[in-house]
This record gives C-alpha cells, sequence and structure tokens, in this order.
C-alpha cells in the first residue's frame, strides 16, 4: 500500500515548507520503495539542505505500510540531532521513535521523551513496537535484533564499510527479505564516480537550501 494520501496530509502539517529538490527526491524513493525489488539510493546534498527530513518521510511511509526502520550515524552527536529532528517531525503523530546508542537511549511518542534502557529498547525493537530507531554503531552490536526491518538509512555513508551496512540490513527480522537502503552523504559524489564505486546506485541530489535557513560556516581553526 503507498499511503501516498497520507503523506501529503503529513507534509502539511509540518512547520516548515519542503523545497523542490526535497520533494523530488522523496517522490523518487518513494517509487522506489513501491517496487518489490530492494531499494539502493544515495541522496546527496549540503549540510543544512533536508536530507534528514527526507529520510524522516521515507521512514514514516515504511510505518505506514508496518515496517520498522532504522537509521545510522557515524556518531552519538549526530545521532541525538537526528533524533532532536525527528522528535519535531512527528511531535503530531503517535509515530515511537528511539535513540540507541552506547551511552543513550530515549524513547519518544506523543510529544514526550522518556529515559528507557538498552534490555527496554531492545526487547522493543524485536517485538516491533518501536517503528522507528536512530543509532549508532551499537544498532548492529550486541543483541539488537528486529522483528520487520524494511528500510536501512545510513548517514554519512562514506563513514560505514560494506559489511557495517550489510550487518543492518541482515537484522531485518523476516527471513529472505531485504530491506530497502538509503544513503546520506553532504560529500558531493559524480555519477560516474558513484557507479564505479557502488554499483547499481540510484543517485538523488538536493541542491536547494530550505527557507529561512542560516548559511553554513566553514572555519580552518589552527
Amino acid at each position: 500500500t503507498f499511503f501516498e494520501e497520507k503523506i501529503r496530509e503529513f507534509v502539511a502539517l509540518l512547520p516548515f515548507e519542503l523545497t523542490d529538490d526535497q520533494k523530488k527526491t522523496g517522490w523518487s524513493i518513494f517509487l522506489d520503495m513501491k517496487e518489490p525489488a530492494a531499494m539502493n539510493r544515495l541522496v546527496q546534498g549540503d549540510v543544512g539542505s533536508g536530507k534528514t527530513a527526507v529520510a524522516g518521510l521515507a521512514m514514516y511511509l515504511a510505518s505506514l505500510n508496518g515496517y520498522q526502520s532504522a537509521l545510522m550515524s557515524p556518531t552519538e552527536v549526530l545521532a541525538t540531532q537526528h533524533f532532536q529532528t525527528f522528535s519535531k517531525l512527528f511531535a503530531g503523530s503517535d509515530v515511537p521513535v528511539a535513540l540507541y546508542t552506547r551511552t543513550q537511549q530515549l524513547f519518544f511518542q506523543h510529544g514526550a521523551v522518556q529515559t528507557w534502557d538498552k534490555k527496554t529498547i531492545r526487547r522493543a525493537l524485536e517485538e516491533g513496537t518501536i517503528s522507528m530507531v536512530i543509532g549508532t554503531h551499537a544498532l548492529i552490536q550486541g543483541d539488537v535484533a528486529f522483528r520487520r526491518l524494511g528500510l536501512a538509512v545510513v548517514d554519512e555513508q562514506h563513514r560505514f564499510g560494506v559489511e557495517q551496512r550489510k550487518a543492518l540490513r541482515d537484522r531485518s527480522g523476516e527471513d529472505g527479505v531485504m530491506p530497502h537502503l538509503l544513503s546520506m552523504t553532504a560529500t558531493p559524489i559524480p555519477r560516474t564516480l558513484t557507479l564505479a564505486f557502488y554499483g547499481d546506485l540510484s543517485v538523488s541530489s538536493i541542491k536547494q537550501m530550505p527557507k529561512n535557513r542560516l548559511p553554513i560556516q566553514t572555519k580552518l581553526v589552527y
């Protein structure tokens, strides 16, 4: 099921307006997720271009279809930032979102954040009561397992090796089911180089910056 109307209703309630590039990228992802074959798409865009919001929409679509999704970041700081962004995105919904890192385990639903322990979150993931989880390498370590993982999102994908990405997809919880894979990066990668490195990979670029977004400052500090 596509749930196109529910996606449109959700987007209309967002506290900001999506850029044209975000809409185009999101639509490409939705169409990929409708296909019977697993998606393998890379979204590239500068810091602040809104890649996380697009990933959130894809994860929301997965939850509407009864699947779990996981977003894996290379650092706890990034994972926490994504969790804070998702807490704003889904403040008006009943979608449960968890943060799972080495030092932090949080649960968000109905606008409230609670502190949970690792064992409680792992059990909820395995039982399928958590729709979305954001974390670090901790998601592919220890006893973490999913009931029905349908979408794996990898942030700053060049920071993760092939085996690490595969480890996340292998924890789907369903034999023979290959979750969709969405990768994100702020590092511009030409299409020819992308295909040479990653093979059969679809590429989307977000070039527009959201309205009223403060400019990113890059400085060299000695």
